[in-house]
């Protein structure tokens, strides 16, 4: 039998990191008044005077100004970096796992770690600027597989957007249940650029994710919700390579975007698409009669769904095994070896790391020319 005084010892020690914790907390909001800062962002282009006290994404989100967060300002996506030009001291212990060597010598920052204490001046790019947040209306939620939504929404009356198929927005999610406040993540649009009043996610339930859960659980059809953006870096390149595209599961919303932006452009019919899509069973395929379909009508465009672990029932009799082994085997095909290619990868970061070392150290495709989309 456990005996009482093994539990009270770690109990204690909690309690009191718990209460030194709130106390640190406390007397911070309380005793260091840091008063009013300023923000001078790209050698005063924009300068604005703010409350001390607050981290930088979200103070400069609070002036409009949205810094991109995959991870909604935790600390765990690494994306929200700002170079800071002005002494604001070293890199922090929680930066340092995001930053090369290079950046940390140029004095790039994770701006949801930086308290602003001080005067701060920093740079960002100027397309940042322009990045705006626009209030939802949710038009439809639909059911994709057992643990993937699809959902559009409707820009407000005389709104429109501007973005590259591929790029992504960070929905906030209201407070609900035992969250209490707003919270972002980032999800990849699948709706394309010509239709720029109305834009669409796959939103993939995650276990213990706030704003999944919330899509998943309480989300409404007619409800409003904000969506910022655009951003992101991942869109097809202007090129006549060869297209060698790889998903699993919600990783398909920017491929849908790209696909339908090209068959809008009329690019489907100029070069050659590779498209390869992983799951593990039949329930977890979508969307799988739409590709067939573009396969048949353009000769250029190529469809190669796998599974890994299909079940009896599935009566399966396409590709098998793990997509990165059937990437390899089709990679090594006359037709994909001999072409200039481009790489375009969009999923979980273990899956996506898999396939660029197919692609890189099996099939000598370079770096520069892989270009992902990689979820936290």
């Amino acid at each position: 039998m456990l005996n009482p005084a093994m539990l009270i010892a770690p109990l204690s020690i909690g309690a009191i990191g718990a209460g030194l914790a709130a106390l640190i907390s406390v007397t911070d909001k309380i005793v260091n008044n840091y008063g009013e800062v300023t923000i001078n962002i790209n050698s005063g282009k924009k300068e604005m005077t703010v409350q001390g006290g607050g981290n930088m994404l979200n103070t400069l989100a609070e002036q409009q100004i949205f810094i991109p967060s995959a991870c909604g300002g935790r600390g765990s996506c690494g994306e929200c970096k700002v170079k800071v030009t002005s002494d604001i001291g070293p890199t922090l212990p929680t930066e340092l796992p995001w930053m090369s060597s290079e950046e940390i010598k140029e004095n790039v920052r994770l701006s949801c770690q930086i308290k602003l204490k001080e005067d701060v001046e920093l740079e960002i790019p100027d397309y940042l600027f322009y990045i705006r947040r626009y209030t939802c209306t949710v038009e439809r939620i639909s059911d994709l597989t057992h643990d993937i939504k699809e959902v559009s929404m409707k820009l407000p009356q005389g709104q429109s957007i501007e973005y590259k198929a591929g790029q992504y927005m960070q929905l906030e999610a209201p407070k609900y249940g035992k969250v209490k406040e707003p919270t972002q993540r980032a999800y990849s649009m699948s709706s394309a650029p010509h239709e720029p009043a109305r834009i669409e996610f796959m939103i993939r339930l995650v276990p213990g994710g706030i704003v999944t859960t919330y899509v998943h659980e309480h989300m409404q059809e007619g409800e409003k919700i904000d969506a910022i953006g655009p951003f992101g870096e991942f869109h097809v390149r202007d090129t006549d390579a060869m297209m060698i595209c790889v998903a699993g599961g919600s990783g398909m919303a920017p491929f849908k975007a790209i696909f339908n932006d090209m068959i809008h452009t009329g690019r489907i019919n100029e070069r050659d698409c590779w498209y390869f899509f992983g799951a593990r069973t039949a329930k977890d395929l979508f969307y799988v009669d739409w590709l067939n379909e573009l396969q048949e009508k353009y000769e250029r465009f190529h469809f190669v769904p796998a599974l890994s672990e299909p079940e009896e029932t599935d009566d399966w009799d396409g590709e098998t095994g793990l997509i990165t082994e059937v990437l390899d085997k089709y990679l090594k095909m006359p037709e994909l070896a001999n072409a200039e290619k481009e790489g375009y990868l969009c999923g979980s970061p273990g899956m996506l790391d898999a396939c660029m070392d197919v692609m890189r150290e099996k099939n000598d495709m370079p770096d520069e020319k892989i270009y992902f989309d990689k979820f936290g």
